[in-house]
């Protein structure tokens, strides 16, 4: 009985977090409004799709030891993060399918195929 009445519910707390009275609109807009001032533009790179892309990149190739650890500048790898994170960049790809620009799809096979490459090499 109670599946039928959670079936049959309205959508008008589908935006609202749990008990704080604020909807997802309005945490989105109060934050960009908030943080409109933090964002030195120097310091960042733009927020865009091939950013994040090669951030996870970054990521992979830090955890298969090829760059140095931002903290301590050494190489130490971790080959099941590494894999983590090819595997987020993997389902990435397929859900954003057909979504991305010629120029985005292009970028994120070329880091797939480097990052999957550079994870067999180390493995062997």
């Amino acid at each position: 009985m109670d599946e039928e009445k959670g079936a049959g519910r309205n959508n008008s707390d589908a935006g609202k977090s749990s008990g704080s009275g604020w909807d997802r609109q309005k945490a989105a807009e109060e934050f960009a409004r908030t943080s409109a001032g933090d964002r030195d533009t120097t310091a960042f790179p733009k927020l865009d799709f091939s950013t994040f892309v090669m951030s996870l990149s970054s990521s992979a190739m830090m955890h298969l030891g090829e760059i140095p650890e931002p903290e301590g500048g050494g190489k130490a790898e971790n080959m099941p993060m590494a894999r983590q994170t090819i595997d987020l960049l993997g389902m990435l790809e397929e859900k954003t399918a057909g979504n991305l620009t010629a120029d985005e799809s292009r970028l994120l096979k070329d880091v797939l195929f480097e990052l999957r490459m550079k994870y067999v090499q180390k493995s062997r």
